[in-house]
């Protein structure tokens, strides 16, 4: 090799060297799970706070840095006071392509001194904001909001938590339970008309439900309204392995069948569920079961 290619080839190596050397280490953003708390500002109360805010999306100085799944760490290049942000995030209809910032949850915030190589851990805790509504069904009280459909063979029972064959730690006193066999083998409800849903077009509705159960469930929307009544099935919560079954929480987005509907009417829940195919007995599981929306 002549002298006139090795000087462009050091030329190139101190070049890349200074570059690398000028580069500033990162900053660790540590973000552990969210905790859910109580607002003491609330207009209605929330009911038990359970939650499945699995996501954060997260801002430094206003700049979005991108959405993870909590715990995370996160290595980001800025240096000096910064304001991190984190908004609650959950999986819209239960599905995990659709990651979104929970509109009901307050976000949360900190002021830190960011400084190359080390770590900013942060502890997220949110609240439903204060001009949350709440329609909400916990099992708690005598009697319930939701009535088994004459049609329906099978039946919604309240039963106490802890004394009901599940021995995972649980949140309240009771829960709800339906029960199939091949001659019960099917449950039809709809929360009373009494106390019905004033959802409005356009705005954030979402049915928050937890669940654990070896059938399927269909939940959905009854719109009444004076040219009739519509039944809008929704989302289906798949059955579990009886083996590996567990409580679980969804967050079931109504926006779109609100935004469907006729504007001079209103809702209720509507629930259905028949023996899954090939199968002699299943077990549905239910308990704080919200809707939520402004």
């Amino acid at each position: 090799m002549t002298m006139k290619h090795i000087f462009p080839i050091l030329g190139l190596i101190f070049l890349v060297s200074s570059c690398i050397k000028n580069n500033p280490d990162p900053v660790w953003i540590k973000i552990n799970k969210w905790t859910l708390e109580a607002n003491p500002n609330a207009s209605e109360p929330a009911g038990e706070l359970t939650e499945n805010l699995s996501d954060a999306w997260v801002y430094v100085d206003n700049e979005f840095i991108g959405v993870f799944e909590l715990p995370c760490e996160i290595p980001v290049i800025y240096s000096g006071e910064k304001i991190i942000r984190v908004y609650p995030a959950m999986l819209d209809n239960g599905i995990s392509a659709t990651k979104k910032i929970y509109p009901f949850l307050d976000y949360y915030e900190i002021s830190d001194d960011m400084v190359e190589n080390e770590t900013v851990t942060i502890d997220p805790v949110t609240r439903y904001k204060a001009n949350v509504k709440f329609w909400i069904e916990d099992f708690e009280n005598a009697g319930t909001k939701i009535e088994d459909d004459p049609t329906s063979t099978s039946s919604l029972e309240t039963v106490i938590a802890g004394g009901s064959g599940i021995e995972e730690p649980f949140n309240g006193n009771n829960f709800g339970r339906i029960t199939l066999d091949e001659t019960n083998n099917t449950w039809i409800a709809n929360s009373v008309s009494s106390d019905v849903l004033n959802l409005s077009i356009g705005s954030d509705a979402y049915l928050e439900i937890d669940y654990h159960n070896t059938n399927r469930l269909t939940t959905g929307l009854l719109s009444v309204s004076p040219s009739g009544t519509v039944d809008n099935p929704n989302i289906q919560l798949n059955p579990q392995e009886e083996a590996e079954v567990e409580w679980k929480k969804i967050y079931i987005n109504l926006k779109e069948i609100v935004g469907n509907s006729p504007t001079d009417g209103y809702f209720q829940l509507s629930f259905q569920s028949l023996l899954d195919d090939e199968d002699t007995t299943g077990e549905i599981n239910i308990d704080n079961i919200k809707v939520v929306y402004y």
